[in-house]
């Protein structure tokens, strides 16, 4: 299995590259990045790419991939909703477009979260349910991921401050989450896997809410 991941330098793009790399059925990963990951691994390629919303630069090296990862996010904190929009929805949804057209048989993932609602009240609900909506519209395997709280594991950290220092205070307390509140919680690892399980047999709705990623 060849896989593609965007946004593998953010806390969840972590987790799905970490499983990637230690899947055996994945032969070769594709990280679609802004900055390199620091990551070293004979299976791993990575690539640049300065506008996400255009992919023509590298759409010749996406051609012949089965599954697709799409991780890449913003906090909606402080930011209005177009330039929310353009990284939440232009963003995955020109990844998408792309990935169609070359191999309509991919299995494309997007991390959306919990509360993900196109006729939500909440702004950025609205736009990541556009954007699932969208996803399962393009693929016969697309999927919206609808994890709730995540604990980083084994060395994955978030990009943004806010949260990094709200994991820092609750860490004591999110072994326990994940333990005794699974339908509200789950891993940066667990996550990962079940992208793979996605692209390896599926699941049986396209919108899988967070007490599935196990």
């Amino acid at each position: 299995m060849k896989v593609i991941i965007f946004g593998a330098t953010g806390m969840v793009g972590q987790g799905a590259l970490r499983e990637s790399l230690l899947a055996r059925d994945v032969e070769q990963v594709l990280a679609v990045v802004r900055r390199p990951t620091g990551v070293r691994h004979p299976k791993l390629t990575e690539v640049t790419l300065r506008d996400f919303a255009d992919l023509t630069p590298i759409e010749d090296r996406l051609d012949g991939y089965d599954a697709c990862f799409y991780c890449l996010g913003v906090s909606s904190v402080g930011v209005d909703e177009a330039a929310y929009t353009r990284v939440s929805y232009d963003y995955p949804v020109a990844a998408a477009r792309t990935l169609a057209k070359l191999n309509p048989e991919l299995t494309f993932v997007y991390v959306s979260g919990a509360g993900t609602d196109v006729d939500g009240r909440a702004m950025w609900a609205r736009v990541k349910g556009r954007t699932e909506l969208e996803v399962i519209k393009l693929f016969p395997h697309g999927y919206g991921f609808r994890p709730g709280f995540i604990q980083p594991t084994y060395g994955a950290t978030s990009k943004t401050r806010l949260y990094r220092t709200i994991y820092a205070a609750v860490a004591p307390l999110t072994p326990l989450l994940v333990r005794y509140l699974p339908r509200y919680a789950t891993t940066t690892d667990r996550l990962g896997q079940a992208m793979l399980r996605a692209a390896r047999t599926g699941f049986p709705t396209r919108i899988v809410e967070n007490a599935d990623l196990r």
